[in-house]
Order: C-alpha cells, then structure tokens, then sequence
C-alpha cells in the first residue's frame, strides 16, 4: 500500500520507496526514512490534493505523485 492511499488519521510506518527516480531522492533529502512513522492529517479540498502529513513531528504538505512513490504498512 501507498501513502496516497492512507486513511486520514491513520499512523503507519514506511516500509520502502517505489522506484529510484530523482523525486525518490527529494524524499530522502527531506526526511522520509524507511522505519519512520507517519502520519496522514488532512486531504486538500481540490480532489483531496494535496495531502498534509506528520513525519517525525514536522507537518509536510506532497502531491499525489510523491504520496504515491512512499511505501507504507498496510496494518495501522
């Protein structure tokens, strides 16, 4: 399961990036880590996009592209 497709108020833990392109890379640069916990706070009113996630007590705003690269447990 994707971060894209996370319930609003879930926690769960990333598991794995999808693909090692450039935006991928971004991620990382940024603080998405395999291990670490996230969580999805709230859908954008403009088709749900974008979406604003708490990654290790900061809150980060990404577009569906990126949500979608973001591996997580599909167990909250």
């Amino acid at each position: 399961m994707t971060l894209d497709k996370l319930a609003k108020g879930v926690t769960t833990q990333i598991l794995a990036f999808s693909n090692n392109d450039p935006l991928s890379t971004k991620l990382r640069e940024i603080g998405f880590a395999e291990g670490d916990e996230v969580e999805l706070l709230a859908r954008g009113p403009l088709g749900g996009w974008p979406i604003s996630v708490r990654l290790n007590r900061t809150v980060i705003a990404l577009r569906k592209e990126e949500a979608a690269l973001i591996e997580i447990d599909p167990r909250p």
